[in-house]
């Protein structure tokens, strides 16, 4: 038991260490990439780093992009999961399993191998260059969130939807006021699930964006590292700063909502 709980210990350590370290590093006036750097004395403890990011990149205003990704792209992600994983766990068509099987074939190809085509498509075609909708656009349907909701919908009797069809219900209406009501964890699980996706993107808005002023934060900050931060006093302090900033709502949202990211991992492995 003595060692179990020292493993343990020695994990939970060995997992915190590298946020721990960001964290001072953000608070050092004077960079030291020693090992007594990361147990610095209290005087070269400062916000400057902070102030610093902030004066480079306006972190409100990288952190309101960041915002308006990560929420376009969860909004999607649960209008069309939830139609989608209805369709494939309720609705007797022709060929359900076969687009089941392609929809779980689609999660093992990499999206850097459909990066090309899809920026031919967005900003060529569709003129999306430099918009929120050319970020949000080829993320907007989730095959794993379609997954999720299609296992919630699964687990839920078949009785419930035969009576609303039987009083004339369209399934429109079956699945607005019966079928969403009842998997409302799935809904919560779908955005801790989505979330840390976009909000950490950066090959995509990297590419589609070229105004500063629309790029969330994970782009602000790389171009920061490879433009300004040879002119900043501590550019190393900066830049953790500014992936203190980033990592800051993810980390809050795993500590707060800790047992619904185990119950989504557990929910997802129900056959159906």
């Amino acid at each position: 038991m003595r060692l179990r709980f020292v493993a343990l210990l020695i994990g939970a350590f060995v997992f915190l260490f590298p946020f721990y370290y960001m964290l001072i590093g953000s608070l050092q006036a004077e960079p030291d990439p020693s090992v007594s750097g990361a147990f610095p004395k209290p005087g070269n403890l400062t916000f400057h780093n902070y102030a610093e990011i902030n004066k480079a990149i306006d972190l409100g205003r990288s952190l309101i992009n960041s915002g308006i990704f990560t929420g376009g792209v969860i909004l999607g992600t649960l209008v069309f999961g939830v139609l989608a994983g209805y369709a494939l766990a309720r609705l007797q068509f022709r060929g359900r399993g076969l687009v089941f099987n392609l929809m779980l074939l689609i999660q093992v190809v990499p999206f850097q191998l459909l990066t090309i085509p899809l920026y031919v498509l967005i900003v060529r075609s569709y003129g999306l260059a430099d918009s929120y909708l050319g970020m949000i656009l080829p993320f907007l349907i989730n095959s794993t969130a379609v997954f999720v909701f299609r296992q919630y919908f699964l687990q839920l009797p078949a009785e419930l939807f035969d009576a609303a069809r039987i009083d004339g219900a369209s399934e429109v209406s079956i699945l607005w006021r019966v079928a969403v009501p009842l998997v409302r964890p799935a809904l919560l699980t779908g955005v801790l699930l989505t979330f840390i996706g976009p909000w950490n993107e950066f090959l995509w808005p990297f590419l589609i964006t070229k105004q500063q002023d629309l790029q969330p934060l994970a782009v602000s900050l790389s171009n920061y590292l490879t433009t300004v931060s040879s002119r900043a006093t501590n550019p190393f302090g900066a830049v953790l700063a500014g992936a203190c900033v980033l990592a800051a709502p993810a980390v809050t949202l795993f500590v707060i909502f800790q047992r619904r990211f185990i119950s989504a991992n557990l929910s997802s492995g129900v056959k159906g």
